[in-house]
C-alpha cells in the first residue's frame, strides 16, 4: 500500500536540463521524509510536482490517496505548503494574514482569530502582530509564511527549505512545531540543506542529485554506509603530533589524517569505547599530553560529501533577525 506521499518514475525537463530523472518516493503516513541534495538537484521541482504546481513529463504521483495529475484540486485541499520564499500580503498585518488564510479554509472568524493568536505567539511575532507585513524583516516574513502554512493542520505537509533565513532560536521553535504536527499524525516531506535538521526530524532520508535519488535510508543507515568510527585526538603541543601518530597507527584501520595547524589527528577504528580507553592509556604511557579526544561517528555532512562530492551549501542567514 503506497504511503501518504508516493511518486513513481517522475520525469521533468526544462529545455536540455533534466530536473527530475525518474524519481521514486514513498513516505508512510505520520512520518517525515528529508529530501537532501545540492542546489539544482531537483528537490524544489519534486515538491512543485507533488503539490500540483508543475506537471511532470511522465511518471505517477499520489498524495493523501489522491492522484495528483487527475485530481489536483482535491490534492490542494488536503495539503499544506511552505515554499522557499515568504508568500504573504505585505499590506495586511501579521494577524490579518493568518486570519485570512483561516477563513479561506472555511474556518469561522472566531476560530481563525484564535488560531492566528496561537501561531503569532508560537513564532515570536506577537509584538508585531498588528503591524503591516511590509514593515517586517526578511526573517519575520519567513516566520509569518510558515505560520500561514500551519493555520490548518492538513494531513500532508510540504516544507521546502523552511528554516532558510531563520536564526537558531526560531529554527528550534519551528522544529518543535514540526515534531508536534508529526506526533499528531501529519505526514511531512521536508527539503533542507541543514543536515542537523534532517538528522533531528526525518524518519527517512533521500539524497537527490542531478534529478536522481542516489541514496535512501534512515540517518543511521546512511552514516553506516559512509564508514565506521574514528578517533580524533588534539595534542597539547605540535611536537607531540608524531608520537601521537605512532600510537594511533597501532590501532587504526586505515590512514591517520593529521592537521598540523589544529594539532588534530584522526584515525578510522573499530572497537568503540573499549578501544578509546586503550588509546588513552597508550598515549598516557608515551607521555603525550592531549587537549581533547573523542570517538566520532560519521555525520550526515560526511554522508553528503561522500555521495555528492561536496558539502551541503549553507543558506544565507543575513535576513535571520
Amino acid at each position: 500500500m503506497p504511503g501518504a506521499i508516493y511518486a513513481e518514475g517522475l520525469v521533468k525537463t526544462f529545455g536540455d536540463v533534466r530536473a527530475l530523472d525518474g524519481v521514486d518516493l514513498d513516505v508512510p503516513e505520520g512520518t517525515v521524509l528529508g529530501l537532501l541534495g545540492p542546489n539544482g538537484a531537483g528537490k524544489t521541482t519534486a515538491v512543485r510536482v507533488l503539490t500540483t504546481l508543475l506537471q511532470p513529463d511522465s511518471g505517477k504521483a499520489v498524495v493523501a490517496g489522491i492522484d495528483v495529475l487527475k485530481h489536483p484540486n482535491e490534492v490542494r485541499r488536503s495539503i499544506g505548503l511552505s515554499g522557499q520564499f515568504a508568500a504573504v500580503d505585505e499590506y495586511l498585518t501579521g494577524r490579518e494574514n493568518l486570519q485570512m488564510v483561516g477563513q479561506l479554509y472555511q474556518m469561522s472568524g472566531k476560530d481563525a482569530k484564535a488560531r492566528a493568536g496561537e501561531l503569532l505567539d508560537r513564532f515570536n511575532l506577537a509584538d508585531a502582530a498588528d503591524r503591516p507585513a511590509k514593515t517586517y524583516s526578511g526573517g519575520m516574513r519567513r516566520r509569518l509564511d510558515l505560520a500561514a502554512a500551519l493555520v490548518v493542520s492538513p494531513p500532508v505537509m510540504f516544507m521546502d527549505e523552511p528554516t532558510t533565513g531563520l536564526d537558531p532560536r526560531n529554527r528550534m521553535a519551528l522544529w518543535e512545531v514540526i515534531e508536534e504536527l508529526v506526533a499528531g499524525g501529519t505526514t511531512l516531506l521536508l527539503t533542507t540543506q541543514y543536515l542537523e535538521e534532517a538528522d533531528r526530524l526525518a524518519h527517512d532520508i533521500c539524497v537527490i542529485d542531478h534529478g536522481k535519488v542516489i541514496a535512501r535510508g534512515t540517518s543511521d543507515q546512511l552514516k553506516a554506509q559512509t564508514g565506521g568510527e574514528r578517533v580524533e585526538v588534539v595534542v597539547h603541543q605540535r611536537e607531540q603530533i608524531e608520537p601521537a601518530g605512532e600510537v594511533l597507527r597501532g590501532f587504526s584501520k586505515g590512514e591517520v589524517a593529521v592537521e598540523d595547524h589544529t594539532r588534530k589527528l584522526t584515525a578510522p577504528v573499530a572497537g568503540g569505547a573499549k578501544l578509546l580507553a586503550e588509546v588513552i592509556r597508550e598515549l598516557d604511557t608515551r607521555g603525550v599530553e592531549i587537549d581533547d579526544i573523542g570517538l566520532r561517528r560519521p555525520t550526515l555532512d560526511d554522508v553528503f560529501i561522500s555521495l555528492t562530492g561536496h558539502a551541503a551549501d549553507k543558506a544565507d542567514e543575513e535576513a535571520a533577525q
